[in-house]
């Protein structure tokens, strides 16, 4: 008979959610790992959306956002024994997505981004009245942000909109010099 510490995969999963306790994204992935399509579920209701308007940042084209959201969660399916640990699960995710992101821009001509189509996705977590709210205070912000180089603006989008530390951002964007700044805020 299997004692409680030694299950792993699915059954973990299941336990955690018979006990109301949502899992963590690296016990999913640590199920996924282990091939279990729920655990993939689960992450992909927690964090679809989340990529996909990242992805639409970048590409402006909502086929294209959501086909690479795809992938990011097929590569997930294939490779998440990869994950190393060195970030959270949706740092690792958002730095997929970017690579995907990137690589779809340079096999096509470079486009402005549409920001209203942005604007107009909805997140299944929010209620009428926060969506109204975040929707006015988008429109201010996206004006502001317009005038920015478009790699200003992935960095705002990555801090405030995806909630990402100075170090993640490092880990996602690949600039060392936000590692160089997140050691003097260490010190």
């Amino acid at each position: 008979m299997a004692s409680a510490c030694g299950r792993t995969g699915s059954s973990a999963v299941l336990d955690r959610e018979a006990a109301g306790q949502a899992p963590s994204d690296e016990t999913l992935l640590q199920s996924i790992v282990a091939g279990d399509k729920h655990a993939l579920r689960m992450l992909v209701a927690r964090h679809n959306v989340r990529l996909y308007r990242f992805l639409l940042c970048f590409l402006k084209d909502e086929s294209i956002a959501e086909e690479l959201a795809n992938e990011v969660f097929l590569d997930v399916w294939r490779q998440a024994a990869r994950y190393e640990g060195r970030s959270q699960v949706s740092t690792w995710l958002l730095a997929i997505a970017r690579h995907k992101a990137l690589s779809a821009l340079a096999r096509r001509p470079i486009e402005q981004l549409d920001e209203r189509a942005a604007e107009r996705i909805e997140d299944p977590t929010d209620n009428p009245e926060v969506t109204m709210q975040t929707l006015q205070r988008s429109e201010i912000l996206l004006a502001c942000l317009t005038r920015l180089p478009p790699a200003h603006r992935e960095i705002i989008d990555l801090v405030y909109y995806h909630e990402k530390s100075i170090k993640s951002l490092s880990v996602t964007t690949a600039i060392p010099r936000f590692r160089q700044i997140d050691r003097f805020r260490l010190m």
